[in-house]
């Protein structure tokens, strides 16, 4: 029979090992505790602060895996995500291209990154795309619109309202010219659709009274016909009585003839102020349609006059690029001065008229104030969002971005020619990097962040030339 005592020799040991255990508790416990905060902190997955007004800009924190949506008077909309895993997800100044509903499921595409709704397991776990709560999606996909500026960037930024005489007061006159063509591209359209509806009236009518018209000309086509047969009958007569009743039958013909020709000449005299005015209803129809595709060109663009602008100065090519309704229109160079010191990456924005007059409210957001910055190392895994979560915003210093502002130097005839195209939603982005190779046909401008992952964009290390 063996004993339950335990050898006091072996005492020790046995202390040592309930030690152990009793550690691995306390650290289960606490990594526990640890995850289940992080389910706390990401079981809220879309926040709305307020009734929202038109959408300015949306700002994506790797950091804190999280996008927040702004109008001219702050956020209203924040919501979870869960981004690519290794930095697949390209940092930088994008814009909302599309905006599409795939197997019931809502999407919003930057650059060949979707952010789509899905499942979220509370850290960086796509191949790819951006995911958000399918409810959150539906609440983005109602907060945003094409052309809505997104920024992607490491930590969670925030936009301050700024002021600068670089950025430019709005010129109501040109509103308000543009809603005037708009207004007459209108009206000429319904002008000519009304005169397409009387011509064609006019044809149909008149394609009615022609139809008298045409029988009294077969009427009158057989009569010519029964004359000439009564001519022939006559010509080969070789009796009396024969002669007799062939020309017996010519002057029938030939009275029939005259008849049916009176007939036809009155039903054709009736029906001619008809038919001429057909031809002008038609001539009026066709001015009224050259005018349609005049008008149709001056509304569109009116229409793009009223579409916001995206400006972009860039550091390395001293140049100033314009885009209206994702096309570019025009480039002039500008100075940046000491332009061998790095300027950071900027985005200005313009809100809303202020006080009914021409100012204008402007916001900024600075992505990298010039200075150099250690690079930032997300967490991977699992780990990440669940330990040093933070969220708190980093909010833009307005003196940075002011400071960049007073190194740029526009030539007058183009602030003269700017100043008359800045409407709320505009933008002006200031950057010493280059127009990047993803702005191309039907996108607003396109900023990849230097030293950051690009994912498939392409990853670029900080150099002292840029």
């Amino acid at each position: 029979m063996s004993s339950c005592m335990v050898n006091p020799k072996h005492m020790h040991l046995v202390l040592w090992r309930l030690a152990l255990v009793g550690l691995a508790l306390l650290v289960s416990a606490g990594d526990d505790a640890v995850a289940a905060s992080g389910r706390s902190q990401r079981s809220v997955q879309s926040i709305e602060s307020r009734r929202g007004g038109d959408p300015i800009m949306a700002i994506v924190s790797l950091r804190d895996q999280r996008i927040t949506v702004y109008d001219a008077d702050g956020w209203i909309l924040r919501a979870t995500v869960s981004s690519s895993q290794k930095g697949a997800t390209p940092t930088g100044i994008f814009s909302v291209q599309k905006r599409t509903q795939q197997y019931s499921n809502l999407c919003l595409a930057w650059s060949g990154i979707t952010l789509h709704g899905g499942r979220l397991p509370g850290y960086p776990s796509s191949y790819g795309c951006m995911r958000t709560p399918f409810s959150s999606a539906a609440r983005l996909f109602d907060a945003t619109r094409v052309g809505m500026r997104v920024i992607v960037a490491p930590g969670d930024l925030a936009p301050v309202e700024i002021a600068h005489p670089v950025l430019l007061p709005s010129k109501s006159e040109a509103s308000a010219m543009a809603a005037a063509r708009a207004a007459d591209a209108v009206e000429t359209v319904n002008k000519a659709y009304q005169a397409r509806l009387a011509a064609v009236a006019a044809s149909r009518e008149a394609a009615r009274l022609m139809i008298p018209v045409r029988m009294a000309e077969n009427l009158r086509l057989r009569a010519e016909r029964q004359l000439v047969a009564a001519e022939a009958t006559l010509a080969f007569a070789i009796t009396a009585e024969g002669k007799a009743q062939a020309e017996e039958a010519k002057t029938r013909a030939f009275d029939r003839l005259v008849e049916l020709h009176a007939q036809w000449a009155a039903a054709k005299a009736d029906v001619q102020p008809k038919l001429d005015a057909v031809a002008s209803a038609r001539a009026a129809a066709a001015a009224a349609e050259a005018m349609r595709i005049a008008a149709a060109q001056a509304a569109q663009e009116a229409a793009r006059d009223l579409e916001p602008i995206s400006m972009f100065i860039s550091r390395k090519t001293q140049r100033l690029y314009v885009r209206q309704a994702f096309q570019p229109i025009w480039e002039s160079p500008v100075t940046i001065l000491d332009a061998d010191r790095p300027v950071g990456t900027h985005v200005f924005t313009a809100m809303e008229v202020s006080n009914g007059d021409s100012s204008m409210r402007w916001s900024a957001v600075t992505l990298d104030g010039g200075r150099t910055h250690a690079a930032v190392v997300e967490p991977q895994g699992r780990a990440r969002g669940a330990r040093g979560r933070t969220n708190e915003q980093t909010l833009t210093d307005p003196n940075s971005a002011k400071i960049a502002l007073d190194r740029i130097v526009i030539p007058k005839d183009v602030l003269d020619r700017i100043v008359g195209m800045v409407s709320p939603r505009s933008s002006l982005i200031v950057s010493d990097e280059e127009v990047s190779a993803e702005t191309g046909k039907d996108t607003e401008f396109v900023v990849d962040l230097s030293g950051e992952p690009q994912g498939g964009i392409r990853s670029r290390r900080r150099g002292s030339g840029i």
